[in-house]
């Protein structure tokens, strides 16, 4: 058996199976990803419906190219490549930057679009306002932990876990709203649209635990947030009486 940490030591920045982990995670994410918008953008092709407004296609591409970059960034280290990594960074934080913008904006725009029909439902601004919140906060503090490797690359998954709630919840959401036996309700409505980022959220800290016999800090301070801001956004769409009215009136109507 191996040797028990030392109270007080620090984390390790690396074990020998970082390279694969977090590889593997990140492809997760483009499974999941690719699941839940590629259906759905098939299935709007065989129908025949108008083309989405301008702004959700350069919402697309900035989430997409986002994912891109991390992949990139991911391999990167594997090629020991740091100096690229690092200047490949700056443009992911502009990058980030503008994603702050472009999702609360698409989110309003699409919501005006649908109000009234059935595929308008202005009270899920809350979870798509949380979303950019955590992940702009997320972000963040992964830039300015860019010299803690450890810290920074941990951040920067749980960044990406987060936003990726939108694409695993219209592949999985719904059959796991079947085994729960509910669609309405406060924790179903949780588990439809996070329990497969949580789930791979949760994997980062099991990983840290078989490897490391600790969490890293940041990872335990990043998780609490995106705990936070799930259970703030499942409140206010459901539990919330005010909510509605006012992300009425944030879309104009």
């Amino acid at each position: 058996m191996g040797a028990a940490p030392v109270r007080g030591a620090p984390f390790a920045p690396y074990h020998r199976w970082d390279r694969n982990f977090f590889l593997a995670l990140v492809l997760a994410i483009w499974v999941g990803i690719l699941m839940g918008f590629g259906g759905q953008i098939a299935d709007r092709l065989r129908s025949g419906a108008p083309p989405y407004p301008w702004i959700v296609h350069v919402h697309a591409v900035a989430f997409v190219g986002w994912l891109v970059l991390l992949t990139a960034q991911v391999l990167l280290i594997r090629r020991r490549r740091p100096q690229l990594h690092a200047r490949l960074g700056i443009w992911m934080m502009g990058l980030a930057a503008f994603m702050v913008v472009i999702g609360p904006a698409t989110a309003i725009v699409m919501q005006r679009l649908h109000f009234g029909t059935k595929d308008g439902d202005p009270a899920f601004l809350a979870v798509q306002l949380t979303d950019i919140v955590a992940f702009a906060i997320l972000v963040t503090a992964a830039f300015l932990k860019r010299n803690d490797p450890s810290a920074h690359k941990r951040l920067m998954l749980l960044a990406t876990l987060y936003i990726s709630d939108a694409g695993f919840a219209r592949w999985l959401g719904v059959a796991i709203g079947k085994m729960m036996g509910a669609y309405d309700g406060f924790w179903p409505f949780l588990a439809e649209g996070f329990l497969l980022p949580d789930l791979l959220i949760l994997s980062l800290g099991a990983y840290d635990l078989v490897t490391r016999k600790r969490l890293h800090p940041a990872y335990v301070g990043g998780a609490a947030w995106a705990a936070a801001l799930q259970l703030t956004a499942t409140y206010l769409y459901n539990l919330a009486p005010f909510w509605k009215g006012w992300a009425t009136h944030l879309i104009g109507h």
